[in-house]
């Protein structure tokens, strides 16, 4: 089986004399710089407005190209629908609204073939899901971390996977988080804005950067101080980047409570908490969770707002960090 996946990218001046691959790289995080290479040596990557294929990975770039990706993807098994429970939140003829639990991956990839939203979307809706995303991916429309619960949508229908898409790219969904970091921020209510981009480094991480990076914007508010050793926090995507709310909250100092890719701060503020806190096994996953969701349905136009309340994991952790034993 083959399914076909392809990126559209314009480059303005900043990426004026900057190499292709570089610059794909920076823009498309979910491939390696070395797997951009190898599109480009194949011929799948093309100037737009040629219709030609560039011939090497150190092509200069120039203002207001485009660039098209194209990835073949060749899977032994299309995805099969899984009797997996889903806390179904909103159902009609052209979207579902669900919970994700935490611990599951959104679609089949390399390592997770199936367990994921996919396959309960496909039991659960049979074939009565949008085809943009391709057989791995029907009808989905955003992810979430794999550790990161929360409130999702998926389009039941291609004009629907359209519009919704739009909204994604236009910035106009409402888009809360919770989640619990460490510290105690000393500004209440702040807005971050930082670009983010590949980690210069780390290639499965992402950064705060001064150069090619995408412009990100996150809003935080403090809700609760939890003893000195951490805050309950909402966070208000503008923007909605790769890892955003990690990234940000760890660049300001304050990593989320159990992010074991970006929270370098559990070692440091454990010291606050009493042994058998310490060795708590639910703190292995981050304290992340996606509340709030608002969008126009692509149908009606109408504003729907889907919120939930404070979850049980993270319930849990403001208890164990909010006791007087941890103070």
């Amino acid at each position: 089986m083959t399914d076909i996946k392809e990126y559209k990218i314009k480059f303005g001046k900043e990426a004026v004399g900057l190499r292709l691959d570089r610059m794909l790289a920076d823009s498309l995080p979910e491939f390696s710089r070395n797997r951009l290479k190898a599109l480009i040596l194949s011929d799948c990557v093309f100037d737009v407005a040629t219709g030609l294929p560039f011939n090497e990975p150190s092509a200069k770039l120039h203002d207001g190209q485009t660039v098209l990706v194209r990835e073949t993807i060749v899977s032994s098994t299309t995805p099969q629908p899984q009797d997996i429970p889903l806390e179904i939140l909103h159902e009609d003829s052209d979207i579902i609204v669900f919970w994700k639990p935490k611990g599951i991956v959104v679609h089949p990839a390399v390592g997770n073939p199936k367990g994921t939203i996919v396959n309960a979307l496909l039991h659960r809706c049979r074939d009565s899901l949008s085809g943009i995303g391709g057989v791995t991916r029907p009808g989905i429309v955003h992810r979430l971390d794999k550790d990161t619960e929360g409130i999702m949508v998926a389009a039941k229908n291609d004009i629907s996977h359209i519009k919704l898409s739009d909204q994604f790219q236009q910035h106009s969904i409402e888009r809360v988080y919770q989640a619990v970091i460490w510290g105690i921020p000393k500004i209440r209510t702040d807005t971050i804005r930082a670009s983010i981009g590949r980690h210069p480094k780390h290639r499965k991480k992402m950064a705060v950067v001064k150069k090619n990076g995408k412009v990100a914007v996150t809003h935080f508010e403090v809700k609760k101080h939890l003893g000195r050793v951490a805050s309950l926090v909402s966070c208000t995507l503008e923007t909605g980047r790769t890892h955003q709310i990690r990234v940000h909250m760890a660049h300001v100092g304050h990593p989320i409570v159990g992010d074991r890719l970006y929270g370098g701060g559990w070692s440091r503020n454990r010291r606050y908490l009493i042994p058998e806190d310490q060795q708590c096994v639910k703190w292995n996953t981050q304290a992340l969770a996606s509340v709030t969701l608002g969008f126009l349905h692509p149908k009606t136009g109408k504003k729907l707002v889907f919120q939930a309340k404070q979850t049980s994991y993270i319930n849990d952790l403001c208890k164990i960090m909010d006791s007087n034993k941890n103070i």
